[in-house]
């Protein structure tokens, strides 16, 4: 199954070792085509400037450009607003926003934020550090032996005293696709919040924030083609207001006297300083690029990889899978482990033959202790993978165990 997708990433053309580059850590980072390339050097050969703060030719440009990329990505995740889109660098950086500036606001002591089991860092340490703080409870969403959250799990946990539902949309661990639609359902009717880690989601099926009805979505623009250094944070306006501040300074103030500052309106509340201007301009490139594409191809490909590579796994004896069998309920992430060999041994005996995957912990270490492991390979795939790719994964790990003298 070829496509002509690879031949848009100056990437994916190189050589690793004397090898093709089969780049499957998708999950980590996204490649980066041409026309996002060179939309951020036209930017920087053409157009930089500060924006916001000059009456200037190339300050106003600049302003341009970084306002049309806030309303492409309102369009893109179906919010109404555009004041509801505020620019981060990263997922990391939404979700620190909104531990510290919601979290440390609205959360009480006795009051109970829920999470799931299957959290990146990212979206388990900023609300351990607010629990401490505000003398709330960490509650967790446990998953089943498929490593799908139930019902039951969903009734049970968030309850009256649940005032925040932090969950991803998919694990980037084990690449399941969590019931966004019923955790929002239930978190609503007891009066809590939701916010949704859309980092491994939003690049890979359509995301509506409207129809979903989350109260915030974050996500990183370079899992989705987009330069690293630009996230976004998707906020719900009646919330956004109530909010102070996550960081202060320049073009985040509407006036300031010597004891006493007021803010600006949303969204420049929360970008406080010099913007990445560049990198929101990529951002836009890489939306225009998957729009191109089509999220209706993007799922087809990805479905299709994982079919005809699952299978395969299956079928080598020292090969452990994790996470459910129904792959209705995945995206393009397979997590597995090699019988007697370490993680970060596979990926390196992999390298060696031109194939990248991501080995480790992939910061979720609840989990990782959840399932009874240390560490994980992890195969992730986007749209511009193929058969071929999977092929040369599979005669990779055919080798590894050989290599350190192991029988099959």
């Amino acid at each position: 199954m070829s496509n002509n997708y690879v031949n848009d990433f100056p990437i994916l053309q190189k050589t690793m070792n004397g090898k093709r580059l089969v780049y499957l850590d998708n999950g980590a980072t996204t490649q980066k085509p041409l026309s996002v390339i060179n939309a951020v050097q036209e930017y920087y050969a053409s157009f930089n400037a500060n924006p916001h703060r000059g009456a200037y030719e190339l300050s106003v440009k600049a302003t341009q450009i970084y306002e049309d990329a806030r309303e492409k990505v309102r369009k893109f995740l179906g919010a109404e607003k555009t004041s509801e889109i505020i620019f981060t660098k990263n997922a990391t950086e939404s979700l620190n926003l909104l531990a510290y500036s919601y979290g440390m606001t609205f959360i009480n002591p006795g009051d109970e934020i829920v999470i799931s089991i299957a959290e990146h860092h990212s979206n388990i340490v900023p609300w351990q550090q607010v629990a401490k703080a505000k003398g709330a409870t960490l509650q967790y969403l446990y998953v089943n032996e498929a490593g799908l959250l139930t019902d039951e799990e969903i009734e049970k946990k968030i309850s009256s005293r649940t005032k925040i539902v932090a969950v991803t949309q998919v694990s980037n661990v084990l690449g399941i696709i969590n019931p966004i639609e019923k955790i929002v359902h239930k978190a609503h009717s007891v009066g809590a919040v939701v916010i949704v880690d859309g980092a491994q989601s939003v690049p890979h099926f359509s995301v509506d924030v409207k129809v979903l009805d989350v109260d915030f979505l974050v996500f990183s623009g370079h899992k989705m083609l987009a330069p690293m250094g630009v996230g976004v944070l998707y906020g719900k306006e009646q919330l956004l207001d109530k909010m102070p501040p996550f960081l202060s300074g320049g073009d985040m103030i509407e006036y300031v006297w010597e004891q006493d500052t007021s803010f600006a309106p949303l969204p420049a509340k929360f970008e406080a300083g010099t913007q990445n201007v560049g990198g929101v301009l990529g951002l836009s490139a890489a939306i225009d690029y998957v729009e191109k594409v089509g999220f209706s191809n993007i799922e087809q490909i990805e479905k299709e990889l994982i079919h005809y590579a699952i299978p395969k796994l299956q079928q080598l004896p020292f090969i452990t899978l994790y996470g459910c069998e129904d792959l209705s309920k995945k995206t393009g992430v397979i997590s597995f482990n090699v019988k007697d060999i370490h993680p970060h041994d596979v990926s390196s005996i992999l390298d060696a033959d031109g194939v990248a995957i991501r080995a480790g912990h992939h910061c979720a270490h609840p989990l990782m202790q959840y399932l009874g492991v240390n560490a994980t390979c992890r195969a992730s795939f986007y749209f511009y993978n193929t058969r071929e790719d999977v092929d040369a994964l599979i005669n990779a790990l055919g080798r590894v165990r050989g290599v350190l003298g192991y029988g099959s």
